[in-house]
Order: C-alpha cells, then structure tokens, then sequence
C-alpha cells in the first residue's frame, strides 16, 4: 500500500489546517509522504505545493465564472497529478468549488479514497448538499458535534474531530492595556464590524451610533478594533469624525485585545467562538442587503446564526439582525452586559474539541492514517 497522502487546501483557513494535520501525521507516522496543493504555512511543513495554492484563494463564489476555464484547467492538471502519483488517500480541505470537483472528477477514474475536511453548512440552509457530497467522498471530517447526523443519513462516514481554534494560543497579555495606553479602570468595548468591505460599509454606522450612546452613560469608555492590515486605514478614516478613544490593532492583538475587554460587539461569523473562548460577553449583530436577506429568509433554516447559540442550543448571546440591527437595541443589548455579570462559555470549549485526549489534527490526522494501513 502506497505510504503518500495528497492533501489539497485552496485558502488561508484550509492552509492552517492542512499544516496542522501535516503536522500529526508526521509525528505519528514518520515514514508517510506527503504531496499536495497549499500555501505558505504547509510549505514550511515541506509540502512542494503542485502550483501556487493563491491562485484558488481568488476564487471565491462570484468569481468562479469569470475564471471558469483557468479553474477547469488546475482541476485537470491536480486530478492528473493525483492519478500519476497514485497515494493511498486524498484529502481535501473546505473551498468546496475546487475540492469537490476534484473529488468527482477522481470517483471516475480511480479507487482512491477521498477524506473531506470541513463540512459544508448544510445545518443552515441546501441540506441536499450532503447527499451529493456523499457520492463525492468516502470520509467526512467536521468542526462541530451536531454536524455528522446531518451526513450520517446519507450513507457517508462522517466524524467529529473537533475545532481548529482548540490548537491555537489563546491566552491573555497582561501589557495589553499599558501597551496601548487604555487606562486599567475604563470600560473596554471589542469593536468587530467585518472583514469584507461590505460588511463593514452596513454595520459600522449602527455600531458607532450605538455606542456613542453608551458613551452617554460610561464617558470613559475606551473601543479597541482588531481588523487586518487592509482595512486599517478604511476604518480609521471612517472613525474621523466619530469623537471615540478607538484603538486599531493588528490581528496578533486580537485575542489579546479580547481578554482585556468587558464587552464586544461583533459581525456574525466564527468570530463569536473566539469571543466565548475568551469569555468576553458579546452581542451579535449583521445585515444583509435587502434582496439578499429576502432570498435568505426562505432559505436558510435556522433559528439562530450565532454559532455559540447553535452549539448550545439555546440563545445565551443576543443576536441583532438586519431591522433589528439598529443603535438603540444594540446600546441596550451592550449597556444590560455591562451591568451584568461576565457570562461563563466553559460550555463552548468542551463542545468544539474531541471526545478524546486528542487535538483535532490528531484525530485527523489518525483517520487519514488508517486509509495507509
């Protein structure tokens, strides 16, 4: 049996992954080679990436068509590569445009089992997304605990292996507030609107409406915004005229920035867990654009979309969306937390890792291993 396993990630969020699971395999299994498409963070784990992997990071949803014939090209060329080298799995990671058209591409041709990391989020809305990714893989390995059901029906192996924020330091800096010189005594807000340009040009007026009427009532409150480099400057420019102590840090303050805070306003998103993780109350807030918020309240089908709410099956964070999504609510949501007592999300920890003693890319990692056995 061939000792190689071929592992494809096409962003950033799939990067880390793929290294970390590079990572496990190694240490449990010297002797597997691994060979592959990823970018700089497998690259350092010695992954000589097939072509660049940013060359699938620009493709997202709107832009598959306009690059229609490039991508069809990197899908023949991986699906050769994978046919010559012949490993004895395939994994693919997320970017379900790229991976899973791989995937049917190999279920023609070949025998080689396909392991997929990251389910889509068919909990949410197009659960019939699951039954045609089971004729697509053999092995489903997914982020949340309530995701396998949802696979499982459909004949597809599908195993909770937990969450890749479990394998990242999170912890406080003391020096954080000194450091940006914010007063030890001063009420601290973590500011998130979004990481897309659209997103920040809907929320970010509402948000600073809000919490300049929280600075009504607390006059020495301070605001820290984490965002990536950039956006640094677009959101600086918007807050010229807002007359708030802001602090724009880096992404390497981030969580830093989070154990500092008393409380957070954020975009809805994975951003939620790193908040529970650091225990930093929150209230939840987004908006979409009024066609797509009408397209999307007949399709998705959840109650909530905080993801702290859906792991705990219950509404413990307010969640503030599109009409609702305004000033005065969120002041009252962000002034009731700051009265309170700090919430407890010792829950959230639990929920996001494995079963077992081990990290998420070992349990992975172990799974992929035993398709080279």
């Amino acid at each position: 049996m061939s000792k190689l396993v071929y592992i494809i990630a096409g962003e950033a969020s799939g990067d880390f992954l793929g290294a970390q699971l590079m990572k496990a395999i190694k240490k449990q299994t010297p002797q597997v080679q691994i060979s592959g498409i990823g970018g700089a963070l497998m690259e350092n784990e010695g992954l000589q990436s097939l072509f660049p992997m940013q060359e699938l990071s620009l493709m997202g949803l709107t832009e598959i068509l306009p690059h229609a014939f490039y991508l069809l090209k990197r899908i023949n060329q991986t699906v050769q590569d994978i046919t010559q080298k012949q490993p004895a799995v395939v994994v693919t990671i997320d970017s379900p445009g790229f991976c899973l058209r791989v995937s049917k591409k190999l279920k023609k041709r070949t025998q080689i089992p396909i392991v997929h990391y990251v389910a889509p989020s068919v909990w949410a809305w197009r659960e019939g997304r699951a039954k045609k990714m089971a004729r697509k893989v053999d092995h489903l390995l997914t982020l949340f605990p309530f995701e396998p059901p949802y696979f499982k029906k459909y004949g597809l192996k599908t195993t909770f292996v937990g969450h890749p924020l479990m394998e990242q330091e999170i912890k406080p800096d003391p020096t954080f507030r000194e450091r940006h010189c914010i007063p030890s005594d001063a009420p601290l807000l973590t500011l998130l609107p979004g990481s897309r340009q659209g997103e920040i040009d809907r929320l970010l007026p509402p948000f600073l409406e809000a919490i300049q009427l929280l600075a009504r009532d607390y006059p020495r409150l301070q605001i820290v915004i984490p965002t990536l480099p950039h956006l640094s400057s677009t959101i600086a420019k918007r807050l010229e005229n807002s007359h708030l102590p802001v602090t724009i840090v880096g992404s390497s303050d981030k969580y830093a920035a989070f154990f500092a805070s008393d409380v957070a306003l954020a975009a809805s998103g994975t951003v939620s867990l790193e908040l529970a993780i650091c225990n930093l109350p929150m209230v939840i807030a987004y908006k979409l654009s009024p066609l797509t918020y009408f397209i999307a309240k007949w399709l998705v089908k959840i109650k909530n979309v905080c993801l702290v709410n859906i792991l705990l099956e219950k509404t413990i964070i307010p969640e503030k969306l599109q009409n609702d999504c305004e000033p005065a609510q969120l002041f009252l949501e962000l002034k009731s937390l700051l009265m309170g007592t700090k919430q407890d999300f010792r829950n959230v920890i639990s929920l996001l890792s494995p079963e077992t003693h081990q990290s998420p890319s070992e349990k992975a990692a172990q799974i992929v291993l035993n398709y080279c056995s």
